[in-house]
């Protein structure tokens, strides 16, 4: 398999979720900017959105959009637990979790990316991701993780979405549950190594 990545960006995701599935993997960087491929291929020419992640398969099929490659990643290395077993409610939590992150945490980040967003947009943007993030700290009260008792796909998307916050000057100060996610997650041996990897830590 291959990932097509961009530093930080949403396919830290699915980054963190191959390193912790133990899953045989290469990647390679993405210019967001001019949509060529590290080794300068059109990136359109695989993702024809032109975002990442995208996620190729040794079969030649590629998958795209974050919360599908995650899910289909934890499928295929059932043993490492990072999503529950098809039936069950716990796994259906779990991908409400995605779900949720998705449309309602990191679409409403995209005003405040956006070099034609105006200060009204910004605004309005950092009150919704406010109220946003009151829900999912009232949640993680008392919670290590999202969904269950161990850490899944829907905390490896979490812990990338707030990573924004850093580059965006939006302080997490009102919200330690979510800190201390951070904080927690940011301290596993393969969160780890995907941000070195990225080049996001040294």
């Amino acid at each position: 398999m291959k990932l097509y990545f961009s530093p930080g960006a949403c396919s830290l995701s699915p980054h963190i979720v191959l390193l912790e599935a133990g899953l045989a993997f290469t990647s390679e960087r993405v210019d967001l900017g001019t949509k060529r491929t590290a080794g300068g291929a059109d990136f359109r020419s695989i993702n024809p959105n032109g975002y990442v992640p995208a996620l190729e398969l040794e079969e030649g099929v590629v998958l795209t959009e974050g919360p599908a490659i995650v899910q289909y990643l934890a499928d295929s290395a059932p043993q490492a637990g990072l999503l529950a077993a098809v039936g069950s409610v716990e796994r259906y939590q779990a991908l409400s979790w995605l779900n949720y992150i998705s449309t309602e945490l990191h679409k409403n980040f995209s005003p405040l990316f956006k070099p034609d967003s105006t200060d009204d947009m910004r605004e309005r943007a950092r009150k919704m991701l406010a109220l946003r993030f009151d829900h999912v700290a009232r949640h993680l009260d008392g919670r290590e993780f999202l969904a269950g008792s161990q850490f899944g796909v829907a905390d490896a998307y979490l812990f990338t979405v707030l990573g924004w916050t850093d580059f965006l000057k939006f302080s997490l100060a009102d919200w330690p549950q979510l800190q201390a996610f951070r904080a927690r997650v940011a301290q596993r041996p393969a969160v780890q190594q995907a941000l070195r990897e990225e080049g996001l830590v040294k």
